[in-house]
């Protein structure tokens, strides 16, 4: 199991997520946006427009998922 914050994610908040692999930690990530979209959160409104932007590049939206995914490899097992 590893943890990363919604900053870590591209997100606002220090809210911290845990998980076994990157797809569930994603998942997880993804769930918290769209409540934090619900709610009109304005950090978090601000933070979705920016990786708006890296996806209308395509090759972009890969080099930046790659690179989260490799933030998420590098980080140790919790116990």
């Amino acid at each position: 199991m590893k943890s990363m914050t919604c900053k870590q994610l591209g997100g606002a908040c220090d809210l911290t997520f845990e998980a076994a692999s990157f797809q569930e930690m994603a998942k997880l990530s993804q769930a918290h946006g769209k409540e934090m979209f619900m709610k009109g959160d304005s950090a978090h409104l601000e933070a979705m427009k920016k990786i708006q932007e890296i996806a209308k590049d395509p090759k972009a939206m890969a080099d930046w998922m790659k690179a989260k995914k490799a933030e998420f490899d590098a980080l140790p097992e919790k116990a």
